[in-house]
């Protein structure tokens, strides 16, 4: 029985879906090609070379176009793209399934996860490089009623805050909207998304919640308290989208009280080639700023590029958008589900293999099989014996008689059906008799 299979390509904005469809499955392959960022990684863990890396180098400087090529004649629509993209870039399913909800297929491991240390505070939201961390807090000063007209401006009361003591974790701006957070951009060495505090004292009415909200006891209030009739706390919910982050662990790095567990999708190293750094134009070109998920690339003091290699991942883009070929990353190790005990375990324990070695055994599919050159020695002809004329005279004269009893059909069938012995015995009187027979009609021939 033959399976048809039918194969598709669909182009929907920057989606590339690849789809294969038989008569008990369809399977799509989303390629959304505007979050590849070119690592290559899943060009090196496919099983059937179907994916080849685009002019990568270019697309990191401008070109709008796919750093991946898919060949869709080649796709087994596997999935393994799909379940170690550090981008999220692939999407396979199979009827309307995602193969990563599927526990027969393993699949990367990148994840932040708050510990019980975790206040919350408003300074991871702001760092994480893929908007991955949404954070909300309740209840806000507002729930209290209005700040208080009587209460508000300099003379009615006394604010401050202890610059030590204040680490900008931000809860008080997040509950008051006396107080103000000023905001600058974090970079790769100074994560901290905030300048300074600041606090409005026309606003503020000092009624002294702020007092107990801050973590570091910074905040010291004066004048008349805002009664409640039951204590409150003020809280925050973290919430963490799976399929953003990345694993970079600036949310770790940024926060004071070290209340994120991190799981970086892969362990390795990464390497500025100092002889290669003079071709480097950092300014003019950026290509390894624009691949980077994970923001860690600076210009250091001299002007030179540099990278924070505690915030990388080592997804290996920045090296292939180098063109001076200035960056090398090399991977030791792959966070990823269990590989289950399946038929196609070992193709995906290969697969995984390939991420670090960057080499992959793959099956000759090409259905042809080349046999290899053997070098053939020459036979020398073989020289015809001489031949005694009245020798073979007699060797045809004593045949004549065997022949002609050979080829009668009552002996064949003697020599087919009886026993070798008792045929050989049969037969030989035959050709006695023949001989015999011969010899008379030759002897009166003579007479006549």
């Amino acid at each position: 029985m033959v399976m048809n299979i039918e194969k598709e390509m669909e182009v929907e904005g920057s989606h590339i879906k690849s789809i294969q469809r038989s008569e008990d499955s369809v399977k799509v392959l989303d390629y959304d090609y505007k979050k590849c960022n070119g690592c290559g990684i899943c060009v090196a863990l496919c099983p059937v070379n179907a994916l080849q890396l685009g002019p990568v180098i270019e697309i990191a400087t401008g070109l709008d176009a796919p750093p991946v090529l898919i060949d869709l004649d080649k796709c087994v629509f596997c999935g393994m793209c799909a379940a170690f993209c550090p981008v999220d870039a692939y999407r396979m399913t199979a009827n309307g399934r995602d193969y990563r909800e599927m526990e027969e297929y393993p699949r990367l491991l990148s994840d932040a996860e708050p510990n019980e240390r975790c206040l919350p505070c408003a300074l991871c939201e702001p760092v994480c490089p893929t908007e991955a961390i949404t954070v909300v807090f309740s209840p806000t000063r507002d729930f209290f009623g209005p700040l208080r007209e009587e209460e508000r401006g300099r003379g009615k009361g006394k604010i401050e805050v202890d610059p030590e003591k204040c680490n900008l974790c931000g809860k008080c701006a997040k509950f008051c909207e006396a107080f103000l957070l000023q905001e600058k951009e974090p970079t790769p060495t100074d994560l901290v998304p905030f300048e300074q505090l600041l606090v409005d004292e026309d606003l503020c009415d000092h009624c002294g919640l702020c007092v107990g909200i801050c973590p570091e006891e910074a905040i010291k209030v004066e004048g008349k308290p805002l009664e409640l009739e039951e204590e409150f706390t003020f809280s925050g919910e973290i919430e963490i989208d799976s399929e953003k982050c990345i694993g970079c662990g600036r949310c770790l790095l940024v926060c004071p009280y070290e209340a994120m567990d991190i799981t970086k999708p892969f362990e390795g190293d990464i390497r500025l080639v100092e002889r290669q750094l003079p071709l480097c134009d950092p300014l003019g070109c950026h290509a390894c700023f624009n691949v980077c998920p994970a923001d860690c690339w600076y210009i250091g003091e001299d002007g030179r590029v540099k990278v924070e290699g505690d915030q990388c991942i080592f997804c290996g883009a920045c090296a292939n958008a180098c063109h001076c070929f200035a960056i090398e990353v090399d991977r030791t190790g792959v966070a990823h589900t269990k590989v289950m005990e399946t038929p196609w375990a070992e193709e995906w324990k290969e697969a995984i293999s390939a991420i670090v070695t960057k080499s992959r055994r793959r099956p000759d599919l090409s259905g042809v099989v080349e046999p290899p050159d053997i070098e053939r020695v020459p036979i020398p002809e073989v020289e015809a014996p001489a031949r005694d004329p009245d020798l073979l005279s007699r060797i045809n004269e004593a045949l004549a008689g065997v022949e002609a009893v050979i080829n009668k059909p009552k002996v064949r069938f003697i020599w087919e059906r009886d026993e070798v012995e008792e045929a050989g015995e049969k037969i030989g009187e035959s050709i006695k008799r023949e001989a015999a027979k011969a010899a008379a009609e030759a002897d009166g021939g003579d007479e006549r």
